[in-house]
């Protein structure tokens, strides 16, 4: 196999599948999808490695399809993380300058949100992304780019998403074993961002919607800064599961019959048509109404929208959303998915693709928004310093994100090296 140096892969390890995204970039900015690899996924529970064993056998599964696809020998990977283990918390910081009227320069911007890597979080956990809001220089506040002001003392508003170490160790082992190299973890509904949201929409205000396998995970942005994160503990596979208990079938025939047949409106389906589900051990087929279907639907996918609502008005910006909802992940393709969304939340929802940054002759089965986690690893990988790069740097992530290591310390302690002294 051929090794390329424009190439960065994504790895999205999610509850029901494990996906791997090749990418290369072309001179314009955009991307040019040139393999994708999918894996059943049996070792991850509502987006948490369980089964180190299982999820690296499906990652390799998904790998070797996506070599075999391209040509091209993987090596290194960005691999996206998500679970009910992560938190968001809005902490501030200040840097106080060592003399008065100092320029503030991008080192300085960069020290005060280094050091917010050491805030003291649990001890089960770690700090996965410092996300700076808003800066303030002396007593000018509300500054989104404060390099070039001059003052004595700077300080930021930053947005801290935390998750529990051991989740993102089982994530790491998983890809370690199968002979791949992590060049960083990124928080999921990040990465979706970056392959669905416009510019135009992460500055007027706007909420993504990733409807996953295990979880939903919500972010809203304002000004191009991410003001709010959240996850929702449930997805796709309880609704699955739902209709499993309430039909009285398989789990398989469940997922098929969802797919085809499921909306998560019931008005709008077929009054008498029903669905014929082969019987366990033969005999006379089994028929499912469409509109009961659509019942047991509707009724989970409303408490999950009723949960983001929740979540929505708790951060401040309900009536701040000016480009609206935008839904992605593999659930968001049920059928009346955006109208239930709209009906609960009362704010316009829309569904959002992952093609904002690729090329145009993209195949359009990357159209599904199942694939907006991966293609956005991909271009995250890209703005990074993409998959040869062997050194981190310290900024230069969308939304202010730093990567993980960001200080010697940190590093140490995250290959088993506690005496750094």
């Amino acid at each position: 196999m051929k090794e390329m140096n424009n190439i960065c892969v994504g790895i999205d390890i999610g509850t029901t599948k494990v996906t791997a995204i090749v990418a290369k970039e072309l001179e314009e900015g955009r991307l040019e999808i040139i393999a994708v690899g999918k894996a059943p996924s049996y070792g991850v529970v509502r987006g948490q490695v369980q089964n180190v064993r299982q999820t690296q056998e499906a990652i390799e599964k998904a790998v070797k399809m996506a070599e075999a696809a391209s040509g091209i020998e993987i090596h290194e990977v960005f691999v996206g993380i998500a679970g009910s283990h992560i938190r968001s918390s809005q902490q501030m910081h200040v840097l106080n300058m060592k003399e008065p009227n100092t320029d503030i320069t991008e080192e300085k911007v960069r020290q005060l949100t280094d050091e917010m890597y050491n805030t003291a979080v649990g001890p089960d956990e770690r700090i996965i992304h410092v996300l700076p809001q808003e800066y303030t220089v002396d007593n000018q506040t509300n500054i989104l780019e404060p390099v070039g002001y001059i003052g004595s003392r700077l300080s930021a508003n930053f947005h801290v998403i935390t998750g529990k170490i051991q989740a993102a160790k089982m994530i790491e082992e998983a890809i370690e074993r199968s002979g791949l190299h992590l060049s960083d973890l990124v928080l999921e509904p990040i990465a979706s961002s970056a392959a669905v949201l416009s510019e135009k929409e992460k500055k007027a205000g706007v909420v993504l919607i990733d409807i996953g396998g295990g979880t939903t995970d919500i972010a809203i942005f304002q000004d191009n800064v991410i003001r709010h994160s959240a996850v929702i503990p449930f997805g796709g596979q309880v609704i699955t599961r739902d209709i499993q208990s309430g039909c009285h079938i398989l789990e398989e025939q469940a997922e098929k019959l969802k797919t085809k047949f499921g909306a998560a409106i019931a008005v709008d389906t077929a009054k008498n048509q029903v669905v014929s589900i082969p019987k366990i051990g033969g005999g006379k087929p089994k028929e499912i109404s469409v509109r009961t279907l659509a019942k047991i639907i509707q009724s989970r996918m409303s408490e999950i929208f009723e949960l983001v609502d929740m979540e929505i008005r708790a951060s401040g910006f309900h009536d701040k959303l000016h480009a609206g909802i935008v839904l992605t992940g593999g659930g968001a393709k049920l059928k009346h998915v955006p109208q239930l969304a709209e009906y609960i939340t009362g704010i316009d929802a829309r569904i959002g693709e992952p093609i904002e940054r690729l090329s145009n002759n993209f195949d359009p089965e990357l159209r599904h928004p199942l694939y907006a986690t991966g293609i956005g690893l991909c271009e995250m990988g890209f703005q990074f310093g993409g998959t040869t790069k062997k050194t981190k740097r310290s900024s230069g992530w969308p939304f202010g994100i730093e990567g993980p290591f960001t200080n010697l310390k940190e590093w140490l302690l995250s290959n088993g090296i506690e005496d750094f002294n």
